[in-house]
């Protein structure tokens, strides 16, 4: 009996709907008490383009930025801070306007002025950005906020200061409680922003409003025949606010609903202060106060009940210390750096082991073996493309990638891509390409890809042009190869930071006049974990399987075409050619013009053919330190490989493609030239 043969399973991600997208993205306002860590909040997922202005009617800031949630977009504002809803000041009153209205003024406020507190639609959803070592004291806001009838999502931030305070706050019974969704966040080392806005996205599609928080009992009885005095129709559609908050905003005489009431509806006036009245003669005291003592009251009582004392650092260990390291403001950038400097170490170390077991064995082994006719050259060329391959992969490529996969499988890699936001940032591009640039170090062409999906316009031009410079697997296995073996570990280094500083100056050259930006980006920090065998192979596999099919073709295909042309004599025209660019201004020998030439099909091909072009695989015998440094800068920054420049064509498009051919030649050669003129003094001045 023949058994059917099982279809592979297809796993199917449900597609969130509605799309919140252009003109349909969401409204989240930002709000908080002072010192909540709501602007921290605001700049790890906002854009480098941020609108910005100050509330009508006041001198307070603002900032809205767009920002990608998924496949979703929204519109974040940074309000101004607020104490309280409740008899605010006065230059906190266009904040709670546009958390009510937005630039949707109601009927009570047409007399005001024609100008809305500030030019957006009102929120969709409310995101309570809170202090969490002093959570008692923003309940408060949060029993005011979830009276105004929108989706309140509470970030309680600061956690990590939480722990080390030996503070334990349950998150899913203050939760349950409020009847809003809290999550736990620290938003300086990006804990929590990532379930923080997909909730935000959940609780709009759910139209999920929080549970309502009613004063105390005795309270409400005595305000019940206030509240149904203001039951009607024509004050409701005169405010356009829930019925609960204008109870509270009229019972505690708040100047401006008061000061609408008397304007609007005189003849109410006299009756609804009488009721005021009656209530306060059975209260103990005003009941404005009595109103703020009730939500104090409430608020520490809810604080007390989600709240216990703990050890210090309750939670924390190793995991706690790293991301002190990778994510802190300040030093979180040296980590990322002590990183990238262990894993070229690593490689290197590594490399050089590897390189004596492979490669050099098989060079040596060919040693005698120089063949004269036209098929002994080419059987000979197809011999030393495969001995370069292996030279160039197993050694180098292999390891650096192996390695960087690593990174990404345990977490660290996305820990560095959020603290380089802020770097990203000053050059005028968002945190969200900080991954596209990582992936550039094992190749251009997926980072490219990736780019031209987390951005867009003018942001996905200029962020494609920088990856062309980001030294990939291919280039560095170059830098390895020869810096790694005739510059030492100072001469790598070198040449990796130079590049560093050249991708950041041409970043800030290249935005500097460009207005036109793309989305922030809400990005994920996952738990730390330990690679798996499986995916770890099968991820390098991938990344680096086009060496089988495209590189292998190339490298023995140039390999043959330099050998032939060596053969004939054709390649001292081409060398001639290219003396102006080697000998002129590089200070090369003439012979290196054939391998810059067809370094733009791969870059591993360039380090074959200087083999090739030398006759010698020892490079250090024909090219002396400075002329070293100088081929690998230009290689480095040099035209990138046909891959790159095929995708950079379907994703940017041909005119900016071909601009980015101009600054890559333009950047190689007055890079490696002045470098060379500076060693040439240096060396001059020491001899």
């Amino acid at each position: 009996m023949v058994g059917k043969k099982s279809s592979p399973q297809v796993t199917h991600i449900p597609l969130q709907t509605p799309l919140f997208r252009g003109e349909r993205r969401l409204r989240i306002a930002l709000v908080g008490l002072p010192g909540g860590g709501k602007s921290t909040l605001f700049q790890a997922v906002s854009s480098t383009a941020i609108n910005t202005g100050k509330m009508a009617g006041s001198q307070r800031d603002y900032g809205e930025s767009l920002v990608q949630i998924g496949l979703d977009e929204a519109s974040v504002m940074d309000l101004p801070s607020l104490h309280s809803l409740h008899n605010i000041k006065q230059h906190e009153q266009p904040t709670l306007q546009y958390l009510l209205w937005g630039d949707q003024l109601p009927l009570v406020s047409a007399h005001d002025t024609d100008i809305p507190p500030a030019p957006y639609a009102p929120p969709d959803v409310i995101i309570q950005v809170v202090d969490a070592t002093a959570l008692d004291r923003h309940l408060e806001l949060t029993l005011e906020l979830s009276m105004l009838g929108r989706p309140l999502i509470i970030a309680l931030n600061m956690m990590d200061q939480v722990n080390s305070k030996g503070l334990h706050i349950s998150s899913r019974a203050l939760s349950l409680k409020l009847g809003v969704p809290v999550i736990p966040t620290v938003a300086l080392m990006g804990h929590g922003i990532a379930e923080l806005f997909q909730t935000a996205t959940t609780a709009v599609r759910q139209q999920a409003c929080p549970l309502l928080q009613p004063a105390s009992a005795h309270i409400c009885d005595q305000l019940q025949e206030l509240s149904q005095y203001l039951n009607r129709p024509e004050i409701h559609d005169a405010f356009h606010v829930p019925h609960s908050f204008l109870l509270m905003q009229i019972a505690a005489g708040d100047a401006y609903f008061m000061d609408e009431m008397k304007q609007h509806f005189p003849a109410l006036l006299p009756e609804l202060t009488q009721y005021r009245n009656t209530v306060e003669q059975t209260m103990p005291r005003g009941l404005r106060e009595e109103l703020h003592a009730d939500r104090h009251y409430r608020a520490a009582r809810l604080f007390e009940s989600v709240t216990r004392l703990g050890a210090p650092h309750e939670g924390g260990g190793w995991r706690y210390w790293l991301d002190e390291l990778f994510l802190h403001p300040q030093w979180g950038l040296l980590g990322s750096l002590v990183v990238f400097a262990m894993v070229l170490i690593v490689v290197f170390e590594v490399s050089a082991w590897l390189d004596s077991i492979s490669a050099a064995l098989l060079i040596e082994s060919l040693t005698h073996w120089q063949p004269q006719t036209t098929e002994g050259v080419i059987g000979r060329a197809v011999v030393d493309g495969l001995i370069g391959l292996i030279g160039i992969v197993v050694p180098y490529m292999l390891p650096l990638v192996l390695l960087l996969v690593a990174l990404e499988e345990t977490g660290i890699m996305h820990r560095i891509a959020f603290v380089m936001d802020r770097g990203f940032h000053r050059i005028g591009l968002h945190g969200g390409v900080a991954v596209p640039f990582l992936l550039g170090l094992g190749c251009n062409v997926p980072a490219i890809s990736s780019v031209a999906r987390v951005s867009s316009g003018r942001e996905r031009v200029i962020a494609s042009i920088l990856i062309t410079f980001v030294p990939c697997s291919a280039r560095s296995a170059v830098v390895l190869a020869l810096a790694g073996k005739y510059l030492g570990g100072f001469g790598v280094f070198a040449i990796f930071m130079l590049t560093i500083l050249v991708i950041s100056i041409l970043g800030s050259l290249l935005t500097r006049h460009s207005t036109e930006r793309g989305p922030g980006q809400v990005q994920e920090i996952p738990a730390y974990a330990l690679p798996r065998w499986h995916s770890l192979l099968h991820e390098t596999w991938e990344r680096t399987r086009d060496i089988l099919t495209i590189v292998t073709p190339l490298l023995i295909a140039g390999s043959v075409l330099l050998a032939l042309l060596s053969h004939i004599g054709a390649d001292a025209f081409i060398n001639t050619l290219f003396t102006p660019i080697t000998v002129w201004w590089l200070g090369l020998p003439v012979v290196l013009g054939v391998p810059i030439l067809f370094g733009i099909l791969r870059k591993e091909l360039s380090l074959l053919m200087i083999y090739q072009a030398l006759g010698t695989f020892d490079v250090g015998q024909h090219l002396d330190w400075v002329q070293l440094t100088t081929f690998l800068l230009f290689l480095t920054f040099y035209i990138p490989c046909v891959s790159t420049f095929a995708v950079m064509l379907k994703t940017i498009g041909r005119k900016q493609a071909l601009f980015s051919i101009f600054i890559s030649v333009t950047v190689a050669l007055l890079v490696s030239g002045v470098v060379r003129l500076l060693l040439e003094g240096v060396r001059l001045f020491n001899s």
